[in-house]
């Protein structure tokens, strides 16, 4: 392993994509809770309902983000990150 795979390393670049959406549907849906259990399981819900987007260098996080811009691709993250709000929001499984 290289020093600049060790700086690197491996991660879904999708995760990123939803940690910045699911924010922006919850300002939407002001009714919702936001506890950070909820917003995790939302989080894992919307990842397990997404392809995996693995980029391993800097290039391949350039490659990611250029794919990001497609318009179709944000409506599939939207879709994912709103169905895993309306999910979990029926079915918290927080502490009251």
């Amino acid at each position: 392993m290289t020093a600049q795979d060790k700086q690197h390393g491996m991660k879904n670049y999708m995760e990123d994509l939803v940690h910045d959406k699911l924010p922006k549907v919850l300002k939407s849906m002001p009714q919702i809770c936001d506890c950070e259990r909820c917003r995790m399981d939302m989080s894992a819900y919307a990842l397990n309902n997404l392809p995996q987007k693995y980029v391993v260098t800097q290039l391949g996080t350039v490659y990611a983000k250029v794919n990001v811009i497609q318009m179709q691709f944000d409506v599939d993250v939207t879709r994912a990150v709103t169905d895993a709000v309306m999910q979990i929001s029926q079915n918290p499984r927080h502490d009251s």
